[in-house]
């Protein structure tokens, strides 16, 4: 696993996905990070990470562990707190090659058009 801590572009296609109506980001179907796509194949995991001001807590991150379509596992979160013209989505890790663990095949969603 790589730590990388790099911004991503996201596609303007979006995953079918329920969070939307429980006020989540719409989960891009790819992001772009470098000169790659990185294609979603499957969600294998969501959580949520917070933050305390003041001694109110904030929900701060929204993170996803995402199969991609040339076998690698990435990592990345969609940070509530950006500001107008900041990166929204990062890539936080990458699992290259043989570092992927086993898993079944995951069926791919369908696309969906951008919800805005």
């Amino acid at each position: 696993m790589s730590f990388v801590s790099e911004m991503l572009k996201p596609s303007d296609e979006w995953l079918d996905s329920p969070a939307l109506s429980r006020g989540e980001p719409a989960l891009p179907r790819a992001f772009r990070w470098r000169e790659d796509d990185l294609v979603v194949t499957a969600v294998i995991g969501t959580w949520r990470s917070t933050t305390t001001d003041r001694g109110d807590t904030y929900l701060a991150r929204h993170w996803y562990e995402l199969a991609l379509a040339d076998g690698r596992i990435g990592v990345v979160y969609f940070d509530r707190k950006a500001r107008g013209g900041q990166a929204r989505w990062w890539l936080y890790t990458i699992t290259e090659g043989d570092d992927v663990p086993e898993r079944e095949s995951f069926p791919s969603p369908p696309p969906r058009k951008d919800p805005r």
